[in-house]
């Protein structure tokens, strides 16, 4: 049987029916990525730092603020598919850029380990979502950027103690994120705006860090 893509998705404490604004708070907050795109667009563009990884990165960062928005308004499969892929596309393209970039590793080095964190990830995500509901999804890449930090004690030693902290807010933004319905009985409202909110913080850091490490274009 096909899919119905416009099957509607309850899956947050604020939702309390099935029209537009029904998630008011959860769909305004996504305005957080849209301004994190747009701090670290302008990071980039006054360090000058050449390539297309950063453009890149920021340009999913505002994707990622625009699919949750839909997702959150129309809470449906289609816009749910809209709200994951841009934010797996950063996942995947952040790490790899970080193995170039960060730890400095050949392009094919940097292909073989991408690839190796997506087949742990298959097999770490359905753990933690046991252990955490579906926010188990994002597990892989919160070890992922403790894992880079501690890489980049070696690679990167300045950027070793900002990607931890990064890690840690990524932790914090987590519990938000898993509490929602945990804590609706008590929070109507719940506690998912507040991962959007950290978790646009976290994108933004992240994007600063490999700026940070990227060589600045040189003028003409």
């Amino acid at each position: 049987m096909a899919m119905d893509w416009t099957a509607a998705v309850d899956a947050y404490c604020e939702r309390v029916g099935p029209h537009f604004w029904a998630e008011p708070v959860n769909a305004i907050t996504n305005a957080a990525f849209l301004i994190a795109a747009l701090a670290a667009a302008r990071d980039w563009r006054a360090r000058g730092t050449g390539g297309l990884a950063v453009p890149v990165l920021i340009a999913l960062v505002a994707l990622v603020g625009i699919g949750s928005f839909l997702f959150h308004t129309f809470a449906t499969r289609w816009a749910g598919l809209a709200d994951v892929l841009p934010i797996v596309a950063f996942i995947y393209l952040y790490f790899f850029f970080a193995m170039r970039t960060i730890l400095r590793l050949g392009i094919w080095a940097s292909l073989g380990v991408t690839a190796g964190f997506f087949g742990a990830s298959a097999l770490i995500a359905p753990l933690a979502s046991d252990l955490i509901g579906s926010s188990g999804g994002y597990a892989p890449a919160a070890l992922a950027i403790f894992a880079v930090a501690v890489a980049a004690r070696w690679r990167a030693p300045a950027l070793a103690a900002p990607l931890a902290v990064v890690g840690a807010v990524f932790l914090v933004s987590l519990a938000f994120r898993t509490g929602d319905i945990l804590l609706c009985p008590t929070f109507p409202l719940g506690t998912h705006f507040v991962w959007h909110c950290l978790n646009a913080l976290v994108l933004y850091l992240l994007i600063r860090a490999l700026l940070r490490a990227a060589p600045a274009a040189t003028g003409a």
